[in-house]
């Protein structure tokens, strides 16, 4: 199964930054689209970024999409560097038994993701 994911963003720049700053993925512009899109390489799944169609929802009406997860080396090096960027935490680090680590941050465009590190020992 291939995977392919998108991001919205209100501010497509920020969003390109943000996450070339904490995964170091690379944008490519794909001109010609009715609205601005770039591709995103990621090293592994393929996906898109293209400028937020519609307002985004209240914060309290939770999540309006599908929540991507992204394997990391190193949870706590990576989400200091989410902070440290504009990232807040949505859900701290928690030990999913025997799996990995896993949290869930919100981007300075407000979209919900996740991270996790892979431990057999976490409990």
């Amino acid at each position: 199964m291939n995977i392919y994911f998108e991001i919205q963003a209100e501010e497509p720049e920020r969003a390109l930054a943000f996450y070339t700053a904490v995964f170091g993925w690379n944008f490519i512009p794909i001109p010609g689209l009715p609205i601005p899109y770039w591709t995103i390489e990621t090293g592994g799944a393929r996906g898109g970024l293209y400028k937020r169609p519609a307002p985004l929802p209240a914060q309290e009406h939770g999540n309006n999409a599908f929540i991507c997860s992204f394997q990391v080396t190193d949870f706590d090096a990576v989400a200091t560097k989410i902070l440290g960027i504009g990232g807040i935490v949505a859900m701290p680090k928690f030990a999913v038994p025997k799996t990995c680590w896993q949290g869930y941050f919100i981007d300075p465009e407000g979209n919900t993701f996740g991270i996790f590190q892979v431990d057999e020992n976490a409990a």
